[in-house]
């Protein structure tokens, strides 16, 4: 597997990667990872790591990580930088270091795209079959959030294609970007749906969200809540607009536990704004908790976000049995999961997506019958052990096929 993100990550797509490769391990296949060192959400070296080649074995998976690239401001050019180093890196210990494995498959998780040209060509000299995992069309979602201009985005739009028609197979994490794959691809396999999963201490009995609270010394009232990467993609600033828009309504409290690089922008609005507290990203064995404190939480995205990526946050949500409030218009991938179970309003529209907070807000019969149909969804289709268990069937159903 190469994966520019793995453990010890706390958040995106970390943890699912890590997930995949220490479930096939646990099935008793020996599972290789490149990764790069660990930066995200801050987009800093974690703690505990440097910039060098290093070699572990973690929970039955070998685990090589390189260094790469972070960019100060991760703008156009220092993405670029940071994709295109880890690459090369990887490309280095690919041809210094599996005399003694050759692969079935291997597994290219994406982003980084730039990274597929290598993990096909490692599976081309040891016969292995090709399997790209998106996570995110990041082509498309570096245009909606403009990182890309045009002339350049139709040239990356145009790799992206090419690359995903290269693998023998190719997955993703919901129906709308499983389409869109499908459609890149032309008419090879079919893409498979391989969702990322709810964790499932999330809901449960034991989830402390009054101690959380006392821990993050917050004021009395309702808690809308948002955890995760504080970027330009998760149109955080949204919400920062909608606590202007309702701090005369002192029962209501927003709170964002992130880091990114939005985070100096959100702590300056929360120092003039009463109702707005930004707190550290909580470690994921607080997850539970933190989930259990809100009353209902916030998943703003960007327009023309919401079919290019599903937020990996979603199915904690969910789990957590409280109601969502998104922005997506209808039709999209987010809306359709979110249906039923809170509330939607047009990317960008604080006016809207105000209105829905306090229509939650105010309504504590509707908290509840979409928390509700929140638990009972996360349930029938955010399993972690289910999802695990399918990516690991289709996984040795390839491989199967290739020997035949």
């Amino acid at each position: 597997m190469i994966s520019l993100n793995y453990a010890p990550e706390p958040i995106g797509i970390g943890p699912y990667s890590q997930g995949w490769a220490e479930h096939l391990a646990g099935r008793g296949h020996e599972v290789r990872v490149i990764c790069g060192v660990p930066y995200y959400p801050d987009w800093q070296l974690a703690a505990g790591f440097a910039q060098e080649f290093s070699d572990s074995c973690e929970r039955g998976v070998q685990v090589k990580r390189v260094p790469h690239h972070l960019p100060a401001r991760p703008n156009t050019i220092g993405r670029l930088r940071h994709y295109l180093s880890f690459a090369s890196n990887v490309r280095k210990v690919i041809r210094r270091g599996t005399a003694d494995f050759e692969p079935e498959l291997v597994i290219s998780i994406a982003p980084s795209l730039l990274a597929a040209p290598v993990a096909i060509g490692a599976a081309r000299r040891a016969g292995a079959v090709t399997w790209l995992h998106i996570q995110d069309f990041e082509v498309e979602a570096a245009v909606a959030t403009g990182l890309l201009p045009g002339p350049v985005a139709r040239l990356a739009a145009r790799f992206e294609a090419s690359i995903i028609s290269r693998f023998d197979r190719v997955s993703t994490i919901s129906p709308k970007m499983v389409a869109k794959a499908e459609r890149e691809k032309g008419a090879a396999a079919p893409v498979a749906e391989l969702r990322n999963w709810a964790e499932p201490e999330v809901g449960g009995d034991a989830a402390n969200g009054d101690a959380m609270r006392a821990k993050l010394d917050l004021p009395p009232g309702l808690i809308a809540l948002y955890s995760g990467n504080l970027a330009r993609k998760q149109g955080v600033g949204l919400i920062l607009e909608a606590a202007r828009a309702m701090q005369a309504r002192p029962d209501l409290q927003f709170v964002v536990c992130g880091e990114g690089p939005a985070a100096g922008e959100i702590a300056a609005a929360a120092a003039h704004l009463p109702n707005l507290h930004l707190r550290p990203l909580q470690p994921r064995d607080r997850l539970p908790d933190l989930l259990a404190m809100a009353d209902l939480h916030l998943l703003p995205q960007i327009a023309g976000a919401a079919d290019l990526v599903l937020p990996s946050k979603l199915a904690n949500m969910l789990a957590s049995g409280r109601p969502v409030v998104a922005t997506s218009d209808p039709g999209t991938s987010l809306a359709h999961e979110v249906e039923g179970c809170g509330l939607c309003t047009p990317a960008g529209d604080t006016e809207s997506f105000a209105r829905a907070i306090e229509a939650l807000a105010s309504d504590a019969s509707m908290r509840r019958s979409l928390g509700r149909e929140a638990a009972q969804r996360a349930t029938e289709r955010w399993s972690r052990q289910a999802l695990l268990a399918k990516m690991a069937d289709e996984i040795e159903r390839a491989i199967a096929e290739r020997g035949e």
